[in-house]
């Protein structure tokens, strides 16, 4: 068994027999205006390793206060996209000792890379930074950051027509494999003809046992009527209900 938090918004924490992994996490009060969050991490054990992951440098993915997390605990390591721009100058005035580079490594799209045993492949966006694809062991998790096919209500057809492309150029790099969890666009910003495009197409396409949306921008009702949706009507089992902040999903192997 495993463990899954849904924090807020697109931030998740995956928790092993050794280790976590947390995605895209963010100072929640930056989109106050927008969203009141009220997510928060779980304590968290300081024997496991904590491997933080950021998709992209919006600040409803990132959190440059994260970095600080290495000042407290030594097995930490952050897997950042390279469009979150941690130069010299900027890391020493904002307080940071240039030692915590040693800590990060910087990813651009459709790369591989080793992180210790872990193996990533990082896919292309159709917004900013990256999508990860992970392998631990004999556990496999996808985050898609913002990758989406984004179909803004009012934008017209061919908006439409031209992520939806994109969008699936991008996921033919997994297109075959199988995921023990996955965590995956759900916005409701995009309207009854939008919304659920890139769910669908990953739904339909992407053998995964635990598929978990997320930036539904607290809306979470949107969930629930995806699931209604006749085309997904024999795999609506796969989709996670999500209905608030702070909760834990226990995963049986």
């Amino acid at each position: 068994m495993y463990k899954i938090y849904y924090i807020m918004h697109s931030c998740f924490l995956v928790e092993l027999s050794d280790r976590y992994l947390l995605f895209d996490y963010f100072d929640k009060n930056v989109i106050g205006d927008v969203v009141q969050y009220h997510g928060s991490l779980p304590q968290l054990d300081a024997d496991k390793y904590l491997y933080v992951f950021a998709s992209h440098s919006h600040k409803d993915h990132w959190w440059l206060e994260c970095l600080r997390w290495a000042d407290s605990r030594d097995n930490i390591k952050f897997i950042l996209s390279k469009d979150i721009r941690l130069g010299r100058n900027y890391l020493t005035r904002n307080g940071f000792d240039l030692s915590i580079k040693d800590k990060i490594q910087f990813v651009t799209s459709m790369k591989k890379y080793k992180v210790d045993d872990m193996e990533i492949e990082t896919l292309r966006s159709t917004d900013a930074g990256v999508a990860f694809a992970i392998k631990v062991g004999d556990k496999s998790f996808y985050h898609a950051g913002d990758l989406n096919w984004w179909n803004a209500e009012g934008r017209g057809e061919l908006f439409g027509e031209v992520y939806g492309r994109e969008y699936k150029r991008a996921l033919k790099a997994i297109i075959n494999r199988h995921f023990d969890a996955a965590f995956v666009v759900l916005d409701s910003r995009m309207g009854e003809d939008g919304y659920f495009l890139g769910m669908e197409y990953f739904v339909q396409k992407i053998e995964c046992d635990n598929i978990f949306p997320m930036h539904t921008w607290g809306d979470y009702k949107w969930i629930k009527r995806f699931k209604e949706r006749p085309s997904i009507a024999n795999l609506k089992d796969r989709i996670v209900d999500i209905d608030q902040e702070n909760m834990l999903f226990e995963i049986e192997d």
